[in-house]
């Protein structure tokens, strides 16, 4: 099967998939005549079993280590493998705390999600939570289980009460260390923003000022806001290939003032970036690079 069909049995984005293949290794095996490769029986019950381990807790990482793991065509009894080869809550609490959150919001209990999220945030900070226990939910809520998708009305709950614990965490800073703002943006026709507003939310916790458009602008209002604000650096966030225009850069970059570029999400292609334009491959490479380009440290 192509990544197209792949995808859409599965429930996820081709870009999703081409990143856990450049990342992971979990691509597909199968050569044709041309250039393209195809996904074989195999190639696609690993992709499932990293789906099922993400809805058990497991980080990206460790989804697709169990996933590479097994034998060619294994498909684990749900109740004989739990956790799925994981450590038990006991020795990793954040895998806990993620089957929490994500039978929570599959119960649609909004305020037990809420108080799940505000505990995981205040004890390990919004970098972690995100990593290990928030996004590996919502990706596997995004995902679905077994080539179906998991409750949409949970999804928009969870995705709900992410957005304001990542707002609550994001106080702004008295006297930022940079002075002038972190530009953090959608671009036009994507529609996921959280990861900018995690990342707004570390950024502050390191006293970071940032200046967030949650809801994609269209271009011509993007680099108005550019140019007016005169940022420091511009984040773009570009989940899906679609949507990712290389060209923008060239827009945000007229004018006086000068802004560093970075290009955030899996949608980007780094070959098709101009050259000035650094890419980030997830939020705590975001962190460290913005603050160290910004901050020298």
């Amino acid at each position: 099967m192509p990544v197209s069909a792949v995808a859409r049995r599965l429930g996820v984005a081709p870009a999703t998939l081409r990143t856990w293949d450049r990342r992971y290794g979990l691509g597909p095996s199968r050569h044709t005549g041309g250039k393209h490769r195809r996904y074989g029986a195999a190639d696609i019950n690993r992709l499932e079993l990293m789906q099922r381990a993400l809805l058990r807790g497991a980080s990206t990482a460790e989804a697709a280590r169990f996933a590479l793991a097994q034998a060619p065509g294994t498909v684990p009894d749900a109740e004989v493998a739990e956790p799925f080869g994981l450590p038990e809550p006991a020795e990793a609490p954040d895998r806990s705390l993620a089957r929490q959150l994500r039978s929570a919001a599959l119960a649609m209990d909004g305020a037990a999600v809420q108080r799940l999220l505000a505990d995981s945030i205040a004890d390990a900070g919004v970098l972690a939570s995100w990593e290990n226990v928030i996004d590996p939910v919502l990706t596997a809520f995004g995902a679905g289980w077994d080539g179906t998708h998991a409750r949409p009305e949970a999804e928009y709950l969870l995705s709900e009460c992410v957005l304001g614990a990542l707002i609550r965490a994001t106080p702004v800073p008295r006297e930022p260390r940079n002075q002038r703002p972190v530009l953090l943006s959608c671009v036009p026709g994507e529609r996921g923003a959280l990861p900018l507003y995690a990342l707004a939310a570390c950024l502050a916790e390191r006293d970071v000022g940032t200046q967030l458009l949650g809801a994609a602008p269209p271009a011509d209002v993007l680099a108005v806001a550019v140019r007016r604000s005169a940022p420091s650096a511009v984040v773009l966030l570009a989940r899906r290939e679609p949507v990712a225009e290389p060209r923008l850069f060239s827009r945000l970059a007229r004018g006086r003032q000068r802004s560093r570029l970075f290009a955030l999400g899996e949608g980007w292609s780094r070959a098709a970036l101009p050259g000035k334009i650094e890419m980030l491959s997830d939020l705590r490479q975001a962190v460290g690079r913005v603050e160290y380009v910004l901050l020298g440290r």
